[in-house]
């Protein structure tokens, strides 16, 4: 079958037009926004089967990170024709599976931050000029978002904690990475993530980033017991490792904010080796690898 979703540079204009033939190739499909980045571009989502029971899978929260949105598209459009062909995927009977569980894909929390470092500064419309100052003209290392703020260290869990670390190291305002905002769910396309996680049932989820082929699964005491034994599951699907938070990587991710605000299991799957941005030309060796892991996740 032919693949909608093919190793290209993932910008606003490619997302825009995947939306259009994902939906007009599969009517099934619920596409919606779960509302606007800070440069009010659509943050879009993907959605179907039971909707009252969602696991959901969430990319592009780093800007570098935008292969880890063609990837996760790689397992929408997977999944899709799955159940247009009534054909199993990973072993799995999706169309079964997807009566009692419902997917709900966000390929790119972060809009503009993606924008950025693949189109230029300018497209930060009234924050350019902020990128460019935070960046001092080298886009290199820019994961933010157009006002500077790290996303996944914006949310709150132990994000207190976490701006006295990034202080420690310098951090103390709008940055290509690291600085966790003026305080937690500042950003728009956090309190977008964090409204839609609120008005759903979503049974788990799974932020998707890359790289080092790892899990992240705990986070605090509020970790619910079944988490590692969901992990190690995964960790066999995929051949990733298990780890657990350390450093500046400790506190203020959406991992950790699922985990804590509704005591359900989240995942952080950082995809892939090798220095960000991966290569496009990575992408069909990445998703062959996690799709069985991804399959196992939407269904377990």
């Amino acid at each position: 079958m032919n693949r909608i979703i093919l190793p290209e540079n993932y910008d606003y204009a490619y997302s825009e037009r995947i939306k259009k033939e994902l939906k007009l190739k599969y009517p099934f499909l619920t596409v919606h926004s779960i509302g606007k980045s800070a440069c009010q571009r659509d943050i879009t989502a993907y959605s179907l089967g039971n909707y009252k029971n969602i696991v959901l899978f969430a990319g592009g929260f780093h800007a570098q990170e935008w292969l880890t949105s063609l990837v996760i598209l790689r397992f929408l459009e997977r999944v899709c024709e799955s159940v247009s062909l009534r054909k199993k995927l990973s072993g799995v009977d999706i169309s079964s599976a997807l009566m009692s569980k419902g997917i709900t894909i966000i390929p790119c929390v972060n809009p503009d931050g993606v924008e950025i470092v693949l189109n230029g500064p300018e497209t930060a419309g009234e924050y350019a000029e902020l990128v460019k100052e935070a960046s001092q003209g080298d886009l290199s290392s820019w994961n933010a978002n157009a006002r500077g703020v790290d996303l996944n260290h914006n949310f709150d869990a132990g994000w207190h904690i976490l701006r006295e670390m990034e202080t420690e190291q310098g951090i103390t305002g709008p940055s290509p990475r690291r600085y966790g905002g003026h305080g937690p769910h500042s950003e728009s396309e956090t309190k977008s993530l964090v409204k839609f996680c609120e008005r759903n049932n979503i049974n788990h989820a799974f932020a998707i980033h890359s790289q080092g082929e790892e899990i992240y699964w705990a986070y605090g005491k509020e970790t619910p017991e079944n988490s590692f034994t969901m992990a190690n599951i995964f960790s066999v699907c995929s051949g990733y490792k298990l780890v657990e938070n350390d450093g500046l990587a400790s506190h203020g991710g959406f991992k950790d904010w699922f985990i804590e605000y509704f005591r359900k299991s989240a995942f952080t799957i950082e995809m892939g080796k090798g220095k960000n941005p991966l290569p496009v030309s990575q992408l069909d060796e990445i998703y062959e690898k996690i799709e069985e892991m991804l399959v196992i996740g939407a269904v377990i």
